[in-house]
């Protein structure tokens, strides 16, 4: 060996023992579990949109699917959040047909397929406001890993603390990534166009 190869061995070697034991200590710590399988975003799902028709996550099958959590008396991110969907599909033109735009309930004791009806009528036609019986939703909110807690208010009224991101997820009902609204609605629509 020469003399000039001889420090890179020993370098090389120090650093694969220092990786092999921060593995071991993250192995014995339990910290290694996660790395190897990352939780799943998405499942089986059966909610009823605003006029009354069901949807499953079959419906999520063949079109790039936006999917936002929220209630309708949410008094800011909600409506800033559905008007910026909104204003995207608006870029998307023709193309808007091609995808599908969810906003799931996280408050299904006031959020009736009539309330979203009338709350979704500010918005884009292509949303679909779905809800469902508590249970129906607390199955889609484990399965979106979506937190959702009520708030009671000092005039006996609540309001909702909840994840509010938008999930993006691919034609075959697969999560992509968090969607990010917070661009051009030219620039958001070219994005989303990628996956159709």
């Amino acid at each position: 060996m020469n003399r000039t190869a001889r420090p890179l061995v020993i370098v090389t070697a120090f650093t694969a023992s220092l990786l092999i034991g921060l593995l071991v200590m993250l192995w014995a710590m339990g910290g290694v579990r996660g790395v190897t399988a990352p939780a799943a975003i998405g499942g089986p799902f059966q909610l009823t949109d605003q006029s009354g028709a069901t949807v499953t996550e079959k419906d999520l099958q063949g079109r790039p699917t936006l999917i936002f959590f929220g209630f309708t008396h949410c008094p800011d991110v909600c409506p800033t959040s559905l008007f910026e969907m909104s204003e995207i599909l608006r870029a998307m033109g023709k193309d808007a047909d091609r995808v599908n735009a969810y906003f799931i309930s996280v408050d299904p004791e006031r959020d009736t397929a009539s309330a979203m009806k009338d709350y979704l009528s500010s918005f884009d036609p292509h949303l679909k406001g779905l809800t469902g019986d508590p249970a129906s939703v607390q199955k889609v909110l484990s399965e979106y890993r979506v937190y959702a807690k009520k708030v009671p208010l000092k005039d006996g009224d609540y309001t909702m603390d909840h994840t509010a991101l938008v999930y993006l997820m691919d034609r075959d009902g697969k999560f992509v990534a968090p969607f990010n609204l917070s661009r051009k609605p030219e620039e958001a629509a070219a994005d989303l166009k990628r996956y159709l």
